[in-house]
């Protein structure tokens, strides 16, 4: 091996990310807030020491094998799918051919099975419905086998303890319960409970029997319901129609809250659906309101920065996310120094974890803020979301957190008081890389030595150039006129001294970073194509990095890469050296439109369309593989990625945003249409009931062959739309 090679192997062991997991790009998941669950594509639950299928809740795996059986054998798979709705699963199975002592008992696909699943409130429901199509009667065994490991999701994920809690069996079980439980060396017990409706007929700690009787044309139902349970926190089983009634209502009153979005486009609009399903089931409700958790299985819980991007994303269609997240950051800013969380004040959350090992600080994610990016951000979007509704009095609510994150950018962001934001690690087990590219090697010069920290990232310095003009601007809302002054003219400083030292003219972009010695790490890659996203780029190089982007060895058919082919680091399968991340090509759409390039943005956003109609249930996983494009063949997958991930299925609501150039501003209760666009799949688009102030708006657009003529349907009488040829 080569000294890449040779680092590639290693870090692929971390257990930060985990490339060496098995998942199979044909499981079926689940989710609801602190739930979700990774089953087969029968329904079940494999087990192994790498396979990350089972189901979990708040950072414990409640449910590592589950096994459905007819006769002791796996019947015969027909089909299973995710709804449309996203909340159920369904699987058809029936069964292979039944033989008893050398004799046919009964015929293949006699008897068809359908299996229904759900999460509602820690509790994985099923209804298994057995129907006899024969004209005979059938005597059927029927039989579920369980265990239940209690891992901790890190463990899962590679990570290796040398000491863990005890099992135990709890006694109460009743004649349909299967009770299994674990105490944790945090001194929290968890249990696994599984009630069974009818009751069995044979029970043991790790399996249940049915026999049964079907006439000829007749229906049986057995219903499961697996409870989760930490210490106190119990939820309380309703019953399977009942829980569905439930999840069936939440889910539509959830996208009620997000602007219905319609086409010309069938394919279209079932990606748009898909996208608001999994938003809907990605988004947690916390006291301080809607928070959408970055991704399953790996990251079911709280990031600041993929919080933040989804909520940026989707800020003209459902401005309600950013307040929740806004909220929610604000409540778990850092007010002290600790080395373990890499936490500092008023540095904004980078991850929240629950689960023993964070309880024990094995791993310092209870709470932790590694992320340099993730307080510049958090400005961004208040700013955001003020123009976006005028809500002055939340901003006022949160303005000693926007002060604080504006301290610790002044105070602890530049280590070196060279006027860049540079992070570099202090947690042991903490990230390397603390930028949205946090793989340890994603940080490199030219030759492939990798960037030794400080490290000043390119995106971060523009992030930060955005987030002091926007918090100008609350400042001034909130009458603060000397400081909204001050840090405009950072913000211009910044800008100057950014375009000088990271503009490099050979390579016709933004070198990646500057590294603990000032050298900058000369490869070009996505991360500059958000200093469009930021407005830090200058006009005269604005132009030239969107060539830059879009150029072969940057972009592929399916969307621009993270890394150009000419790296020596390239490689179309590496995790942030040379894959495709929507939100990331999303991010640098929306930048495109900002600096006045709509054919551009038609591109990308066409590039992107193409990619996700290939991919299953046209939703967008974290990422993908960097492979040219191959005719009549989709994006190749990456193996471990995770879907559904908020910031990627959030995609096509920025993609729509950028091909309109739409820009909502409450503050002068003006919609802005800046030479709006359609893409050449779609005719025409209708967008209704987007909030503005207390009323809404719905638009119609058509796509003519050099213009777009738009009608507006419904608005408050005091706003204006305003569209700008």
């Amino acid at each position: 091996m080569n000294k890449i090679d040779i680092e590639e192997h290693i870090q692929n062991k971390n257990f930060t990310t985990p490339e060496t997991v098995l998942v199979d790009d044909r499981v079926r998941t689940l989710n609801y807030a602190d739930t979700f669950v990774v089953f087969d594509r029968w329904g079940d639950i494999r087990t192994g020491d790498a396979n990350v299928q089972g189901l979990f809740h708040e950072g414990t795996r409640f449910l590592s094998f589950m096994k459905f059986k007819l006769f002791d054998k796996q019947p015969f798979l027909l089909h299973s799918i995710i709804s449309e709705k996203n909340e159920i699963l369904n699987i058809d199975l029936t069964n292979n051919e039944i033989f008893l002592d050398g004799e046919l008992l009964v015929a293949h696909a006699k008897v068809h099975i359908e299996r229904t699943k759900f999460l509602s409130n820690g509790i994985c429901y099923e209804n298994v419905e057995l129907y006899n199509h024969s004209k005979w009667p059938i005597d059927l065994k029927i039989s579920f086998e369980f265990e239940a490991d209690f891992k901790d999701i890190f463990e899962v994920r590679g990570y290796e303890r040398k000491k863990r809690g005890k099992y135990f069996d709890i006694k109460e079980s009743g004649p349909e319960n299967i009770f299994l439980g674990y105490k944790g060396l945090d001194d929290i017990e968890r249990r696994t409970e599984i009630h069974f409706d009818p009751q069995p007929d044979f029970k043991s700690k790790r399996e249940v029997i049915y026999y049964i009787s079907l006439g000829p044309k007749q229906r049986f139902s057995i219903q499961n319901s697996i409870k989760c349970v930490i210490g106190d926190k119990d939820f309380k089983i309703i019953g399977f129609q009942n829980a569905y009634n439930q999840i069936v209502n939440e889910h539509e009153k959830s996208k009620e809250s997000i602007a219905s979005i319609t086409s010309s486009n069938e394919r279209f609009n079932h990606w748009v659906n898909r996208s608001q399903t999994d938003l809907v089931a990605l988004t947690a409700h916390t006291p301080q309101g809607k928070y959408p958790y970055a991704g399953v299985p790996w990251f079911n819980t709280a990031f600041g920065r993929d919080g933040i991007i989804t909520a940026l994303e989707t800020m003209w269609v459902a401005p309600d996310i950013a307040k929740g997240v806004l909220g929610f950051l604000s409540a778990r800013q850092a007010t002290h120094s600790d080395d373990f969380e890499d936490a500092e004040p008023g540095k904004i959350l980078h991850e929240a974890r629950s689960g023993e090992m964070a309880e024990l600080r094995e791993v310092p994610y209870k709470l932790y803020y590694g992320t340099v990016d993730a307080t510049p951000l958090f400005l961004i979007l208040a700013g955001s979301y003020y123009k976006r509704t005028g809500d002055i009095d939340f901003i006022r609510s949160i303005w000693p957190n926007i002060e604080a994150a504006l301290g610790w950018i002044d105070n602890y962001g530049d280590l070196d008081n060279d006027g860049f934001i540079e992070y570099h690690h202090k947690s042991e087990n903490g990230l390397l890389n603390q930028g949205w590219k946090d793989a340890d090697n994603a940080i490199h010069h030219a030759n492939g030595d990798l960037a030794d920290s400080p490290i000043a990232l390119c995106e971060v310095q523009g992030y930060v150039y955005d987030a002091k003009n926007k918090t100008a601007m609350l400042a001034r809302a909130v009458g603060r006129d000397e400081m909204a002054d001050k840090l405009e003219s950072q913000a211009q400083t910044l800008k100057v001294n950014f375009n000088k030292t990271f503009w490099d003219d050979e390579l016709k972009t933004y070198v990646l970073a500057l590294d603990k010695d000032k050298t900058p790490c000369r490869v070009k890659t996505s991360n500059a194509g958000h200093c469009l996203f930021s407005g830090i780029a200058d006009e005269k190089y604005a132009s030239i990095l969107a060539e830059t982007l879009l150029k072969d060895d940057m972009s592929t058919g399916w969307g621009i890469r993270t890394l150009a082919t000419d790296a020596s680091r390239y490689n179309p399968m590496s995790y942030h050296n040379g894959t495709i991340w929507p939100h990331d090509n999303a991010m640098i759409a929306f930048g495109l439109a900002k600096y006045g390039f709509p054919g551009k943005v038609l591109d990308l956003t066409t590039r992107l369309y193409n990619a996700v109609m290939f991919i299953d249930l046209q939703r967008f996983p974290e990422l993908y593989c960097g492979f040219e494009e191959r005719l009549g063949q989709g994006p190749t997958p990456y193996p471990v990625a995770c879907s559904p991930q908020a910031w990627s299925v959030a995609v096509v609501f920025m993609l729509l945003q950028s091909c309109l150039n739409l820009d909502i501003n409450a503050l002068e209760k003006k919609v802005y249409l800046n030479q709006p666009i359609l893409p050449p799949f779609l005719s025409t688009l209708e967008i209704k009931d987007i909030k503005i102030g207390n009323s809404v708006l719905t638009i119609k657009l058509y796509r003519y062959q050099a213009d777009v003529g738009i009608d507006v349907l419904q608005k408050d009488k005091d706003w204006e739309v305003i569209v700008i040829k």
